[in-house]
Protein backbone atom coordinates (compact mmCIF):
# COMPACT_ATOMS: atom_id res chain seq x y z
CA UNK A 1 0.00 0.00 0.00
CA UNK A 2 1.12 3.35 -0.83
CA UNK A 3 1.73 5.69 1.59
CA UNK A 4 0.91 9.19 0.62
CA UNK A 5 3.49 12.29 1.98
CA UNK A 6 2.40 16.16 1.34
CA UNK A 7 5.76 17.70 -0.21
CA UNK A 8 7.21 20.57 1.76
CA UNK A 9 6.89 22.34 -1.20
CA UNK A 10 2.59 21.82 -1.65
CA UNK A 11 2.04 25.24 -0.75
CA UNK A 12 2.96 26.73 -4.23
CA UNK A 13 0.16 23.90 -5.03
CA UNK A 14 -2.43 25.41 -2.48
CA UNK A 15 -1.40 29.27 -3.69
CA UNK A 16 -2.38 27.94 -7.12
CA UNK A 17 -5.50 26.53 -6.26
CA UNK A 18 -6.63 29.16 -3.62
CA UNK A 19 -5.53 31.59 -6.21
CA UNK A 20 -8.72 30.43 -8.15
CA UNK A 21 -11.17 32.45 -5.83
CA UNK A 22 -9.52 35.76 -7.25
CA UNK A 23 -10.42 34.51 -10.68
CA UNK A 24 -13.62 34.11 -9.60
CA UNK A 25 -14.20 37.56 -8.07
CA UNK A 26 -12.85 39.56 -11.87
CA UNK A 27 -15.49 37.36 -13.15
CA UNK A 28 -18.09 38.67 -10.71
CA UNK A 29 -17.19 42.08 -11.00
CA UNK A 30 -16.61 41.82 -15.12
CA UNK A 31 -20.17 40.12 -15.63
CA UNK A 32 -21.84 42.33 -13.02
CA UNK A 33 -20.64 45.65 -14.41
CA UNK A 34 -21.76 43.86 -17.76
CA UNK A 35 -25.42 43.02 -16.54
CA UNK A 36 -26.02 46.57 -15.49
CA UNK A 37 -24.81 48.33 -18.10
CA UNK A 38 -27.07 46.50 -20.22
CA UNK A 39 -29.85 46.39 -18.20
CA UNK A 40 -30.61 42.20 -17.82
CA UNK A 41 -32.11 41.95 -14.79
CA UNK A 42 -31.91 38.94 -12.32
CA UNK A 43 -32.31 35.88 -12.88
CA UNK A 44 -32.11 36.28 -16.72
CA UNK A 45 -28.67 34.46 -17.61
CA UNK A 46 -28.26 35.50 -21.17
CA UNK A 47 -30.08 38.01 -23.47
CA UNK A 48 -31.66 36.43 -26.79
CA UNK A 49 -29.55 36.36 -30.02
CA UNK A 50 -31.25 39.06 -31.23
CA UNK A 51 -31.28 41.40 -28.52
CA UNK A 52 -27.74 40.73 -28.65
CA UNK A 53 -27.36 41.12 -32.16
CA UNK A 54 -28.50 45.35 -31.39
CA UNK A 55 -27.51 46.16 -28.64
CA UNK A 56 -23.38 46.15 -28.48
CA UNK A 57 -23.86 45.96 -24.32
CA UNK A 58 -26.25 43.31 -24.28
CA UNK A 59 -23.58 41.38 -26.07
CA UNK A 60 -20.76 41.86 -23.70
CA UNK A 61 -22.73 40.49 -21.24
CA UNK A 62 -23.23 37.28 -22.93
CA UNK A 63 -19.69 37.11 -23.80
CA UNK A 64 -18.61 38.03 -19.87
CA UNK A 65 -21.60 35.49 -18.41
CA UNK A 66 -20.07 33.44 -21.05
CA UNK A 67 -16.68 33.68 -19.56
CA UNK A 68 -17.58 33.22 -16.43
CA UNK A 69 -19.15 30.44 -17.05
CA UNK A 70 -16.25 28.62 -18.95
CA UNK A 71 -14.44 29.28 -15.61
CA UNK A 72 -16.50 27.35 -13.54
CA UNK A 73 -16.79 24.43 -16.29
CA UNK A 74 -13.02 24.12 -15.83
CA UNK A 75 -12.35 24.59 -12.84
CA UNK A 76 -13.18 21.64 -10.97
CA UNK A 77 -11.09 19.08 -13.43
CA UNK A 78 -8.81 21.87 -13.05
CA UNK A 79 -8.45 21.50 -9.01
CA UNK A 80 -8.27 18.05 -9.14
CA UNK A 81 -5.60 17.65 -11.33
CA UNK A 82 -3.52 20.20 -9.98
CA UNK A 83 -3.78 18.75 -6.14
CA UNK A 84 -3.29 15.50 -7.75
CA UNK A 85 -0.21 16.14 -9.52
CA UNK A 86 1.45 18.35 -7.08
CA UNK A 87 1.09 15.33 -4.24
CA UNK A 88 4.41 14.02 -6.11
CA UNK A 89 5.27 16.91 -8.52
CA UNK A 90 4.52 20.06 -6.47
CA UNK A 91 7.07 22.82 -8.23
CA UNK A 92 6.05 21.43 -11.22
CA UNK A 93 2.18 21.44 -10.37
CA UNK A 94 2.44 24.84 -8.84
CA UNK A 95 4.29 26.85 -11.81
CA UNK A 96 1.22 24.93 -14.22
CA UNK A 97 -1.14 26.36 -11.76
CA UNK A 98 -0.05 29.63 -11.49
CA UNK A 99 0.00 28.97 -15.60
CA UNK A 100 -3.28 27.96 -15.88
CA UNK A 101 -4.76 30.83 -13.81
CA UNK A 102 -2.86 33.46 -15.34
CA UNK A 103 -4.32 32.09 -18.63
CA UNK A 104 -7.62 32.29 -17.17
CA UNK A 105 -7.31 36.04 -16.47
CA UNK A 106 -6.48 36.49 -19.70
CA UNK A 107 -9.19 34.74 -21.06
CA UNK A 108 -11.32 36.63 -19.05
CA UNK A 109 -10.25 40.39 -19.54
CA UNK A 110 -10.30 39.33 -23.31
CA UNK A 111 -13.42 38.15 -23.75
CA UNK A 112 -15.30 40.67 -21.53
CA UNK A 113 -13.65 43.04 -23.81
CA UNK A 114 -12.91 41.89 -27.47
CA UNK A 115 -15.77 39.19 -27.82
CA UNK A 116 -14.76 35.48 -28.21
CA UNK A 117 -11.87 36.78 -30.06
CA UNK A 118 -10.24 38.00 -27.28
CA UNK A 119 -10.47 34.91 -24.93
CA UNK A 120 -8.01 32.63 -27.41
CA UNK A 121 -4.09 33.66 -26.10
CA UNK A 122 -5.67 32.87 -22.31
CA UNK A 123 -7.43 29.77 -23.20
CA UNK A 124 -4.40 28.36 -25.07
CA UNK A 125 -2.22 29.22 -22.32
CA UNK A 126 -4.91 27.79 -19.56
CA UNK A 127 -5.38 24.82 -21.98
CA UNK A 128 -1.65 23.44 -21.85
CA UNK A 129 -1.19 24.21 -18.73
CA UNK A 130 -4.10 21.77 -17.63
CA UNK A 131 -2.76 19.58 -20.31
CA UNK A 132 0.48 19.09 -18.01
CA UNK A 133 -1.49 18.96 -15.38
CA UNK A 134 -4.00 16.09 -16.26
CA UNK A 135 -0.56 14.19 -17.51
CA UNK A 136 0.93 14.65 -14.11
CA UNK A 137 -2.20 13.77 -12.04
CA UNK A 138 -2.68 10.92 -14.26
CA UNK A 139 0.96 9.40 -13.67
CA UNK A 140 0.71 10.34 -9.78
CA UNK A 141 -2.27 8.37 -9.71
CA UNK A 142 -0.63 5.30 -11.56
CA UNK A 143 1.81 5.50 -9.47
CA UNK A 144 0.08 5.29 -6.35
CA UNK A 145 -1.96 2.63 -7.51
CA UNK A 146 0.87 0.74 -8.52
CA UNK A 147 3.17 1.49 -5.50
CA UNK A 148 6.00 3.16 -7.80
Amino acid sequence: MATITIPNEYGYVLLAASSTAFVNVLHMILTSARRKAAAVKYPIAYVSAEQADKDPKAYAFNCAQRAHANFTENLTPFLTALLISGLRYPVYAGALGGAWVFGRVLFALGYTSKGPQGRLVGGYLASLSNLGLILGAGYTALGLALNW
